[in-house]
């Protein structure tokens, strides 16, 4: 098979490998669609630890499966891969359990792929009418969805009467707006740099869409729900500035550093602050029951390219040239 494999930092190849082999409850599934995350980049650049050379990377995947009892049916991945007798899995906190595995680090190869081999109880079944490059995002705004009912079970009133910010407007930061306008808040707030995102982002509607590096963004102390989906100094400083007291702050980016969160404010003024990471499995089967059923609105902010052409994409991600909160690579 063809797939685009990891080979230091900032190279990629596009080259043939060996196709995988299912191991006991696996099966292998024809990778249609994949989307490049955030965490492939970081990987791309060296910077993860837990992706060495050379590796196939890739987790945001949809496809059809073409080994053992459901061949011929269409899925999406994914791609947690824990132990389901594991006490945390027992309690649907699959997402936490110590025997995580994901794909695209060892042992398990990714789906930047013509195949994937992945156990069965990680395919979801999709809907003949839901495009393949749609049910491809089902990882990513799982991630979103998770972080916003986190913050939403978090916060003191309704979400419907709350004024949410979500600060990063890639595909992680527009996802979580998309969810909190689907949870019915009262205001949605996105903050993003890059003015392509912003295009893209006012174009979606329903959105206060605003650039922070200008000055702009909500007063401080007027935020009930702040997503941070950046996680960098600048953002953490922004979410303790505009987080009214007793507000909640969701930690979801994971750029390095601790720097910008404002301990005194948290402190005195009661703001929550915590972290979130993946989904649960409840978290993927609502996310995926929710594209299927249109109601994020028309996906327009993706732009889709050959996985031939993914050394490039990763290229153009890096120089800030795409406008699109999201490369999904067609395999």
């Amino acid at each position: 098979m063809k797939a685009l494999v990891y080979l230091g930092p900032n190279s990629l190849t596009y080259r043939d490998e060996p196709d995988p082999t299912p191991g006991n409850d696996e099966a292998v599934v024809k990778v249609e669609a994949v989307g490049i995350c955030g965490s492939d980049m970081h990987a791309y650049h060296g910077l993860d630890s837990r992706r060495p050379a050379p590796l196939i990377l890739g987790h945001e995947a949809a496809g059809t499966v073409v080994t053992g009892p459901r061949t011929g049916e269409r899925v999406t991945i994914n791609p947690l891969v824990v132990d389901p007798l594991c006490p945390y899995a027992v309690r649907g906190l699959s997402h936490l359990s110590p025997t995580r595995q994901i794909l695209s680090m060892p042992p398990r190869p990714g789906a930047f792929a013509g195949y994937v081999s992945v156990p069965e109880r990680n395919m979801l079944s999709i809907s003949k009418d839901l495009p393949i490059f749609e049910a491809a995002l089902a990882e990513p705004v799982a991630v979103s969805w998770h972080a916003v009912r986190v913050g939403a079970e978090k916060l003191s009133r309704p979400i419907a009467t709350a004024r949410v910010a979500v600060l990063g407007g890639g595909a992680i930061g527009l996802a979580a707006a998309l969810v909190a306008r689907l949870f019915a808040a009262a205001e949605v707030h996105v903050g993003e740099t890059n003015a392509g995102r912003r295009e893209t982002l006012q174009a979606i509607g329903g959105l206060t869409v605003y650039d922070p590096s200008g000055g702009e963004g909500p007063e401080p102390d007027s935020i009930d729900l702040v997503i941070d989906a950046v996680g960098a100094g600048a953002t953490r400083a922004a979410a303790s500035r505009m987080v009214r007291p007793g507000g909640v702050i969701v930690h979801i980016g994971l750029l390095p550093g601790m720097d910008g969160l404002d301990i005194r404010k948290v402190t005195l003024q009661e703001v929550t602050f915590t972290g979130s990471y993946c989904y649960t499995p409840q978290d993927f089967a609502d996310t995926v029951h929710a594209l299927e059923h249109r109601r994020f609105g028309p996906i327009g902010w993706i732009e889709q390219r050959n996985l031939a052409e993914g050394a490039q994409a990763f290229r153009d991600i890096d120089s800030g040239s795409v406008s699109a909160a999201k490369i999904v690579l067609r395999v």
